[in-house]
């Protein structure tokens, strides 16, 4: 191992990474590392500081400060964001929006082989919490624009960024909301980029396929609460409000709602059905096409569906229970038992709906079900047009040839939800590839291949050219 020290940042790389350094990799790589290790958790980091950090950087660069703006919510010191503009030279032309987010998940130290918020490499990988979600994608954005000055770049639309802060956890403020509400003018767009698509690897390191995001579902949570009297626990009554709620919560487990099916679903399993096939997966290949034919059939979903917890969550809106919390005392009747339910709600099926679905299924008019916070509606499903679509195949052809694209329906949430509500088309575009274990993403050890970051840095700031100079 060899150690550089840049801009004042000291980190290790391979010598075999050094042998051969790609253009600016070593500017990126110290970037990446500052952006890793500036702890953006809810309960103990501060994205402000990261957006200060990344805004230093782009100042270094040469953007002046009239370009750049660390903007902090009124009350919420510690989850301020980074907007930063690169102007183009063609004023009737919309603007292309970067944006990405700068918090992570919450990281224990006493849970993970490392230190969670140390940058370390190690066979291969870099390990820390947020290399894959979202700092991959908020370094690399940053970086490109650095690198874009430097080539003295001249766009025809002009490039923004929006870095952002809230986007991990429920309740907390969320800065792409905030800014659709506050800052509406400051990212307008004729549509943007952002996380929520990556490249699928399968169990032996294979690439199996590169996602392209089309639409996501809505994140929404409800509460199964149910009251009683209580009691003396040695007078036991079958009355008992733990009770109501298990029996409640067995029952949602046991449901699967409907498929449902629109161009992000259908163009993924008419791309899977070919790679299944490829595989020798010949039946798994017969249900995808089958119910692509006949939704109806319920013994193609039901095949595939219990094939790969993802391919489930693709075809339906999905529900789960989440948290528990239940009695007062280990010797009384419990008096109040509760229960969260995350539920991933498949584009253009409102909450209530949802929510009267579960009030059904839960079947005992003592369990009572409420809709919790609703930060927006289900918003709509941006179409893969040509502008996105051809420079973003004319790459994939160069740097992954033979590998499928596959457009998704993100099952899980992404700051695109408050972006496309607001009339910004958002695309998850984040050529990285992952495998099945989708790189411990909000587990212990997240991690990411070196090689696939590096190869993913180079292929989006190519991108975020073509796209710029699309008229």
């Amino acid at each position: 191992m060899k150690k550089l020290a840049v801009a004042g940042v000291s980190l290790f790389v391979s010598s075999f990474v050094c042998a051969a350094p790609r253009e600016g990799e070593a500017q990126f790589r110290a970037l990446y590392q500052e952006l890793v290790e500036t702890n953006t958790s809810l309960s103990v980091g501060d994205c402000t500081l990261a957006a200060q950090r990344m805004a230093a950087h782009l100042k270094a660069a040469g953007y002046a400060d009239s370009e750049l703006e660390v903007f902090v919510p009124p009350d919420h010191p510690k989850e301020g964001g980074l907007i930063a503009v690169y102007p183009g030279t063609d004023k009737k032309l919309k603007a292309l929006l970067l944006m990405a987010h700068l918090d992570v998940v919450e990281a224990k130290r006493e849970d993970w082989t490392r230190d969670p918020f140390k940058l370390v490499e190690e066979n291969g990988n870099f390990y820390a919490r947020g290399v894959v979600d979202d700092k991959a994608e908020a370094a690399i954005f940053t970086d490109s624009l650095a690198r874009l000055r430097a080539a003295k770049f001249k766009p025809l639309r002009t490039i923004k960024l929006a870095l952002t802060c809230g986007e991990e956890t429920a309740g907390a403020l969320n800065g792409a909301q905030w800014l659709t509400r506050n800052r509406r003018e400051a990212i307008d767009a004729a549509f943007a980029l952002n996380e929520g698509a990556w490249g699928e690897l399968d169990s032996s390191g294979k690439r199996v396929a590169l996602q392209i995001q089309a639409g996501e579902k809505l994140a929404q949570n409800y509460r199964l609460e149910v009251t009683n009297p209580g009691g003396h626990s040695s007078r036991p009554v079958k009355d008992n409000a733990i009770t109501h709620l298990a029996g409640a919560l067995v029952r949602i487990g046991a449901y699967d709602f409907p498929a449902q099916f629109n161009d992000g679903n259908r163009g993924y399993f008419s791309a899977m059905a070919t790679i299944q096939d490829a595989k020798g997966e010949k039946d798994v290949a017969a249900a995808m096409r089958a119910f692509l034919a006949n939704p109806g059939d319920t013994a193609a979903l039901a095949l595939v569906s219990a094939k790969d917890t993802s391919w489930n969550a693709f075809l339906r809106t999905t529900c789960v229970a989440t948290m528990l919390d239940a009695g007062h005392a280990t010797n009384a009747l419990p008096q109040r038992a509760r229960a969260n339910i995350n539920c991933r709600i498949f584009p253009g099926v409102d909450q209530e709906q949802v929510r009267r679905k579960l009030e059904e299924i839960s079947a005992d008019p003592a369990v009572k079900v409420t809709t919790l916070e609703i930060r927006n509606e289900n918003p709509p499903v941006p179409p893969l047009t040509p502008q996105i679509m051809k420079p973003f195949e004319k790459l994939a052809a160069e740097y992954y040839p033979g590998v499928p694209i596959v457009p998704v329906l993100q099952a899980g949430a992404t700051d695109g939800s408050f972006t496309n509500a607001a009339g910004i088309p958002t695309y998850g575009i984040m050529p990285i590839f992952i495998g099945p274990d989708l790189g411990h993403i909000h587990g212990l050890n997240e991690y990411v291949s070196v090689e696939s970051l590096l190869t993913g840095r180079d292929f989006l700031y190519r991108l975020i050219q073509a796209y710029a100079n699309q008229k």
